[in-house]
């Protein structure tokens, strides 16, 4: 579990703080590890065919780099959050309640999007169990982001 807790920010790409903490260099290293470390515990648990796997990785690599985009914009969503958390207004609080509603409809939408991708390279039971591994990392990382972010 340690490992999805690693992921947290990082995977996310580095809140304002960590970001301004590192080099981008070296952030772009740790990002890098991370997703290679990400894709070891996806191979492991989807325990798949040789065929499988040829199919699988590239519908993979397409989805994180469509999800790396919405994680982006968590990124900035919290960055904007610590921004203003100190002297916030109604205002910005609903702009940023907007935009988290967004970007969780926007995850569904990729998620629903993907479906049929996934589906056409697995049977139901791997693209099921794919996907509850990928819900799996999120509510690691929604956990420790939980835990991190104060109260408004």
């Amino acid at each position: 579990m340690r490992f999805f807790a690693m992921m947290t920010v990082l995977a996310l790409g580095a809140t304002a703080l960590q970001a301004q903490d590192k080099p981008a260099n070296n952030m772009d290293l740790v990002r890098e590890k991370i997703k290679a470390d990400k894709k070891l515990v996806v191979a492991e648990a989807m325990a798949l065919t040789e065929a499988e796997s040829k199919a699988f990785w590239p519908v993979y690599d397409a989805y994180q780099g469509d999800i790396s985009q919405i994680n982006q914009r968590t990124v900035k969503l919290i960055q904007d959050y610590a921004a203003s958390y100190k002297a916030m207004t109604d205002p910005v609080a609903g702009k940023l309640l907007d935009e988290a509603i967004a970007i969780e409809k926007d995850r569904a939408a990729l998620f629903a999007t993907y479906r049929p991708k996934f589906s056409a390279v697995l049977p139901a039971t791997k693209v099921a169990r794919y996907y509850q591994i990928e819900n799996k990392i999120r509510a690691a990382i929604n956990y420790d982001l939980a835990a991190s972010i104060p109260i408004m």
